[in-house]
């Protein structure tokens, strides 16, 4: 019984400790502007930033962040268009049409790839072509969810999210619409201490009022 307990009140203070290495300012900002309404987590990106390209596909953050959350937490990634000019407008509409046909998981690597390795993505066409090979989507259908008015109103959507928050570079990731977990304020010692410790960060934030 003894052990038990000695057990219980370790797991305790493991806990304890946890949430005390996290402290506004260091490991989480509080925005200045909290905004209501927003998904309980929000992650921004850009196809065109190479520390995404890391953070979705070396790291794995955004997995991690996943597995660790709370069952029927709701997690919203959304594109920015402030890198890659034209394309950085063209890639927010593609990955709203991504988010209004549910492909995101299959699109999100190859268009990576198309953009950063291979540099076989460089165009509205050589983006479309993309879609129809690796999500299987007919062209037809991408060209009309491209006009419809449910992804001219995510695009809106992605644009109104990033301005609300103040966003001022990516990648990042907002907990309840008032807190920006801070990359540079984690541990780097290794590169699994910091993947722990940011998707322990998100969900901290989310037992935050």
């Amino acid at each position: 019984m003894k052990k038990i307990w000695f057990a219980l009140v370790g797991m305790m203070l493991a806990m304890s400790a946890s949430a005390a290495q996290f402290t506004d300012g260091q490991q989480y900002v509080t925005i200045q502007k909290p905004v209501t309404g927003e998904p309980q987590v929000m992650e921004f990106f850009s196809f065109f930033c190479p520390h995404c390209y890391e953070f979705e596909h070396v790291w794995h953050v955004s997995d991690a962040v996943k597995k660790n959350l709370p069952a029927n937490t709701k997690v919203t990634k959304y594109h920015v268009e402030f890198l890659g000019g034209e394309m950085g407008k063209t890639l927010t509409q593609a990955w709203a049409v991504a988010m209004a046909l549910g492909v995101e998981d299959k699109v999100t690597a190859p268009i990576f790839d198309g953009i950063q390795k291979t540099q076989t993505i460089t165009d509205p066409a050589s983006l479309k072509a993309t879609f129809v090979k690796a999500a299987g989507i007919k062209p037809e259908d991408y060209d009309a969810a491209w006009n419809s008015f449910v992804v001219k109103s995510l695009v809106a959507q992605q644009e109104k999210a990033a301005a609300d928050v103040d966003l001022r570079g990516v990648p990042a990731m907002f907990v309840n619409g008032k807190y920006m977990v801070n990359n540079g304020g984690l541990d780097t010692s290794s590169m699994d201490n910091y993947v722990q410790q940011y998707a322990n960060v998100v969900k901290f934030l989310l037992t935050q009022k």
